[in-house]
């Protein structure tokens, strides 16, 4: 009486340990592994898991190549990622402070007589900006005899000739930069930023141009955060915004 032998799964044998292995168990696992191997080759601890047992089974004294390049290609993965993450971060920050500075013109421009426009300009404007001080200076030709500004004082000043652009640091008779970021360590200057000015880290000093025959202008904002206004860092926005600022004082100063 003849006997078919029984099968039974393939089984080899690990060089380095002795010990038998067979087909993956349980059988749904390994059934799901061979028709979804993307799940294996997209998980990175599994995988590197798979690579360090591989070169566990070569020995000490063969190179992988194959090991290697998948690290540094893990370690390029990992710097793209970090960058593509940086760039999202930076376009979200762009455009929250284009709305920022959108927002900002927008009240500006609805102000209908200059008290009004000064009120907005150190209240909600000041508020949509986020900075805690900011203060409108104007350049006078006879500033012993410049009028008393009354209740404007608080956001308004007049200044003698020249003193906007020495204040931002340039000298006389210099092209100032139209936008002047910069730390305040010590607190900023009292005639500016009042009671607040020691309290100030930082500042953005932006010139104005009020047109032929008119001497310039500055707008001072000041922060307590020393990082929020920093030499090298970007101005575009805060210079549309001096423009603007510059084109709608034109009307009450005609």
């Amino acid at each position: 009486m003849s006997t078919t032998p029984r099968t039974t799964p393939e089984t080899t044998t690990d060089a380095t340990s002795g010990e038998t292995s067979g087909p993956l168990t349980p059988p749904e696992l390994r059934a799901r592994i061979l028709s979804q191997p993307d799940l294996i080759l997209d998980d990175q601890d599994v995988m590197r898991a798979l690579v360090a047992a591989n070169d566990r089974n070569l020995g000490g004294n063969v190179v992988d190549m194959r090991g290697i390049a998948m690290d540094r290609l893990e370690t390029r993965l990992d710097q793209l990622e970090d960058t593509h993450r940086n760039v999202i971060a930076a376009a979200y920050e762009n455009l929250a402070g284009t709305n920022m500075i959108h927002r900002a013109i927008l009240r500006l421009l609805e102000a209908e007589d200059f008290a009004t426009f000064l009120d907005d300009l150190s209240g909600p404007v000041a508020q949509t900006l986020q900075v805690d001080t900011l203060r409108l200076l104007l350049e006078s030709g006879d500033h012993e005899n410049s009028p008393d500004l009354g209740p404007l004082a608080q956001v308004m000043g007049m200044a003698e000739r020249g003193y906007c652009c020495l204040y931002a640091g340039h000298h006389t008779g210099g092209r100032p930069r139209r936008v002047t970021l910069r730390r305040c360590p010590g607190g900023a200057s009292p005639e500016i930023h009042g009671d607040r000015a020691r309290e100030i880290g930082s500042e953005a000093c932006l010139m104005l141009d009020f047109g032929a025959g008119r001497l310039p202008g500055m707008l001072v904002l000041g922060t307590e955060d020393p990082d929020q206004f920093a030499q090298g860092q970007g101005s575009d926005l805060l210079d549309f915004f001096a423009g603007v600022f510059e084109r709608s004082m034109r009307r009450w100063l005609a």
